[in-house]
């Protein structure tokens, strides 16, 4: 077996949808499951839709991602150059295309836009297209020669037979036959000399030495043209795998409208790139086992792709931020102070121990700017309801509120050593002295320095970081409505 080469081979042409991403991250895994080499060739013979600085995106989510490429525009392993264009000026296309003329595989196209909006459609598979009637195959040789003298304008097309079959193998789908007049004879090069996508994938997979094809099921259409253009070169096919699509909660395509179809979207929400990787390797695949946090190692370790679906793989954004919930309660607390910071200083201008803060609340977080929501109160005290001060469980109501913090009113304004640890055992020696369950006192308090039901700390970790003043006032403010 010759070493395993995959390439990912993106056009320029934006943000990275999750859906080109995955295609990335099998292509990187199977490589390097296989001890072989993930290369990056840049797409950009459709320059109507190339968009500027888009290649720099394509570099950067790759960095970002540890999908680090052995071979590309950067890093020349014998095969470049890596970049479509770059590519065609060397001649290659219009080199092969010619070939496939010699051999009656190909032919030159001079018809015009009004002659090609003549021609009748077809319905192929529910889908409505125009297939071209072969009027420039039959052209003789001295009138091909007389139009490309006179500078015609053309464009050089696949030469499908109408009769017969053809038959493609998908590592996912296994075989696969179409029937021959089902295909459309595809334009090889376009009338600005540009090879199409089609037939420049081809080429430059042949002559890189690619062993695995990955790509979304979507080009399973297409492969059967790709298939007769290996055939008419006598070319070796690679192994195709075809992937699943990717679809939103309401099983439709994954679309730019869902506000989190690409990998730069998800980053903006506060997701780590780490789970967006672990999360992405699971839409389609799964491991023998029921396991779902994977390292990048690990997931090299078990990528195994004959384990990819054939099913569409719902994107759920409930399931990933539950993931990126799980890999920020096992960050580091400097990495995770570090992006935390911004949104706590967004929220919080007084000083305080921002530190303390985001302690609290890296448990309590999925995804990073829901950071403020947690926060706010320690800013400012919020307006809240009296009615928050009665808990069923923790068996407290207005009346018994007010009682415990005009109690512990006096015992926090004598108290001097305002650390959690010291006001946690005034606090307790009360209870004790009270005879009641710890909430009953807690809760009152708790909702007093916060004005919130839930909170990232305990009442007396609240009042550590609200400091003495502050804390003695807010609770005096809870004392005054409750009197109300």
């Amino acid at each position: 077996m010759s070493k395993v080469r995959t390439r990912f081979a993106p056009s320029p042409t934006g943000r990275m949808h999750v859906g080109n991403l995955r295609s990335a991250l099998y292509e990187f895994l199977i490589a390097k499951h296989a001890g072989g080499d993930f290369m990056l060739r840049i797409e950009d013979t459709d320059q109507e839709r190339y968009v500027e600085g888009a290649v720099e995106i394509i570099y950067r989510t790759l960095q970002e991602t540890g999908l680090v490429h052995d071979e590309g525009p950067d890093k020349d392993g014998g095969y470049g150059p890596y970049v479509q264009s770059e590519r065609m000026k060397t001649g290659i296309y219009m080199k092969y295309a010619k070939e496939l003329i010699e051999k009656g595989e190909a032919y030159y196209c001079f018809c015009d836009k009004e002659r090609l909006a003549s021609l009748k459609t077809e319905v192929v598979e529910g889908k409505e297209i125009t297939l071209y009637d072969k009027h420039c195959l039959h052209l003789s040789k001295e009138e091909i020669e007389a139009n490309l003298a006179a500078g015609k304008p053309f464009v050089i097309r696949q030469n499908i037979p109408n009769e017969g079959t053809t038959t493609f193998h998908d590592e996912l789908y296994g075989d696969i036959t179409v029937e021959n007049a089902e295909l459309d004879d595809m334009i090889l090069i376009k009338s600005d000399g540009y090879p199409t996508y089609n037939f420049a994938n081809v080429v430059d997979d042949h002559t890189m030495n690619i062993t695995h094809v990955v790509r979304g099921n979507e080009y399973l259409s297409s492969a059967p043209k790709y298939q007769r253009l290996y055939d008419a070169f006598g070319w070796e096919s690679p192994v195709y795998i075809h992937l699943p699509l990717i679809t939103d909660e309401n099983h439709k395509k994954l679309s730019k409208r869902s506000g989190h179809s690409s990998f730069e979207d998800l980053l903006e929400q506060g997701f780590l790139s780490e789970a967006v990787v672990n999360y992405i390797a699971l839409l389609g695949w799964s491991p023998e086992d029921n396991r779902e946090i994977f390292t990048l190692d690990e997931l090299i370790k078990e990528f195994d792709y004959h384990r990819i679906s054939k099913s569409p793989a719902v994107f759920d954004y409930t399931k990933l931020k539950w993931m990126n919930g799980e890999y920020i309660k096992a960050m580091d607390f400097d990495r995770f102070y570090e992006m935390a910071e911004p949104y706590l200083r967004e929220v919080i201008h007084k000083d305080m121990d921002l530190k303390k803060i985001a302690a609290m609340v890296k448990t309590r977080i999925e995804v990073f700017p829901e950071i403020r929501d947690h926060i706010d109160f320690f800013e400012e005290l919020p307006e809240y309801d009296i009615a928050m001060y009665t808990h069923k469980k923790m068996k407290t109501n207005a009346e018994t509120s007010l009682e415990v913090l005009s109690d512990v009113l006096p015992l926090l304004e004598a108290q001097e050593d305002f650390s959690n640890d010291a006001l946690y055992a005034t606090l307790l020696k009360y209870v004790e002295e009270k005879g009641v369950k710890n909430g009953y006192v807690m809760w009152p308090i708790r909702t007093a320095v916060s004005g919130k039901q839930m909170t990232p700390g305990g009442a007396t970790e609240l009042m550590e970081v609200l400091g003495k003043e502050e804390s003695i006032a807010r609770i005096k403010k809870g004392i005054s409505m409750l009197q109300k």
